[in-house]
């Protein structure tokens, strides 16, 4: 079967000849299934594994489930008919539906040293919570978000996505390294603008991304959002009060980029502080939202201010504020562009992304902190002409004195030095 390509895919490779568990994270619908039958594929056809080996299960089917929580070794011992000298690969699919699935896991895996397993969940409150707290040392954690923008790009116009690599390692060695690039025009501007756009509209879910049909898209994003909404929260969260969280999820899509104001969810959503942190909470956990935190020299100071809101996937977050125009059209353009910038970040396995706010209200998009070095981003999605930073970038440059800065911008390419910081000008689409 022909797959499309996953990054990730690379990754696991490297792992499927140690005993560790790998556990797949990612919201629904992002491609976990899918991946898992390319690391079938993979192990059958490249590995030269037995089919017979390999076995794939998915905790969506009831009478799997049942029958694996009320006896783990005994479903186990069908499969392997207790055949100690062979090595199987247990791909366990949906596995946060079973209850106390790290406590039976820890079992399986101290029972059978021939056994690999590689299991995936929705919901990161199981994976990394009950879960994983019976897996230390034993368990190798992966997230499988949405497709990247490379990725997107790697099922359209192979020249584009060529082009794309070879800019995006310049992105990669200036962030990592500092290393210096030449100015250039970006030949292609037309095409990268044109498929960005389309990616910062409807998102990167595959079935998305699959087709190119506006309307078609469309109804994918609503089927994902309700099937959300009836698996993660009803059925597995069991959470009553959903007509309460939709209103919340509404509100939060209307306020990407924004500090979260609690009190004024709590109003308008006509909810209460508690509930609406729990609301988040799980949002989070479930791999809708993501909340940033700001950047302090002062860890103490910066738990006591207010996170920023973006949402993973923008393509579901347009569905849900009901607005897919082109962004010429759009007030929340600019927002839209730095949600994407966001995304990419973390899909580069780059998690310590915090805010920079005064209170003066001096401002800077992105803070990418490693505790060592910071590099501070500021997105400028306009067709710049010359190099031009905002007074709040510069004011964190000369704060903080970073090696690199980088300004994503809308296909313009410059490097200026400013007191001994490095600052880059890159197209916003090679992050």
């Amino acid at each position: 079967m022909q797959y499309l390509h996953r990054n990730l895919i690379d990754e696991l490779k490297k792992w499927l000849k140690r005993r560790e568990i790998l556990a797949i994270r990612g919201p629904r619908q992002s491609g976990k299934t899918t991946l898992l039958n390319m690391v079938r594929d993979y192990l059958i056809n490249t590995e030269k594994v037995e089919a017979k080996n390999v076995i794939y299960t998915t905790f969506e089917d009831r009478d799997h489930l049942d029958a694996f929580s009320r006896d783990p070794k005994g479903y186990i011992n069908s499969y392997i008919a207790n055949e100690k000298n062979e090595r199987f690969y247990f791909l366990i699919d949906e596995f946060h539906y079973l209850k106390e699935g790290g406590k039976k896991l820890k079992l399986l895996y101290d029972l059978y040293e021939n056994i690999k397993f590689i299991v995936t969940g929705s919901s990161s409150l199981e994976l990394t919570g009950s879960t994983a707290k019976y897996l230390v040392g034993r368990v190798f954690l992966f997230d499988l978000f949405q497709f990247s923008f490379g990725e997107f790009l790697e099922t359209k116009k192979r020249n584009i996505y060529n082009h794309y690599r070879g800019n995006s390692d310049i992105l990669k060695d200036f962030i990592e390294q500092g290393k210096d690039f030449e100015d250039r025009d970006d030949i292609f501007v037309k095409d990268f603008i044109r498929y960005f756009e389309e990616y910062v509209r409807f998102g990167g879910y595959p079935e998305v991304i699959k087709t190119d049909d506006m309307e078609t898209k469309e109804i994918i994003l609503k089927n994902i959002y309700a099937t959300y909404i009836s698996k993660d929260i009803i059925e597995l969260l069991r959470i009553e009060d959903v007509s309460g969280l939709r209103t919340i999820v509404t509100l939060l899509a209307n306020s990407i980029g924004e500090l979260i104001n609690y009190n004024s969810l709590a109003h308008d959503g006509k909810s209460y502080f508690r509930q609406v942190k729990h609301y988040l909470s799980v949002l989070e956990e479930t791999f809708v939202i993501r909340i940033l935190r700001p950047y302090f020299s002062n860890v103490s100071t910066e738990l006591k201010k207010n996170p920023k809101l973006y949402f993973v996937d923008t393509g579901l977050r347009n569905y849900i504020i009901n607005n897919f125009n082109e962004l010429s059209l759009r007030q929340d353009a600019g927002k839209l562009v730095e949600n994407v910038v966001l995304s990419q970040v973390y899909q580069r396995d780059i998690r310590l992304v915090k805010y920079w706010r005064t209170t003066g209200k001096a401002e800077v998009d992105f803070i990418l902190d490693n505790r060592k070095t910071i590099i501070p981003i500021e997105v400028k999605y306009s067709r710049l002409k010359s190099p031009e930073i905002s007074r709040s970038f510069r004011n964190f440059i000369n704060q903080y004195k970073p090696k690199q800065a980088v300004v994503l911008t809308k296909g313009f390419w410059a490097k200026i030095k400013i007191n001994g910081t490095k600052v880059g000008f890159i197209p916003v689409w090679y992050v």
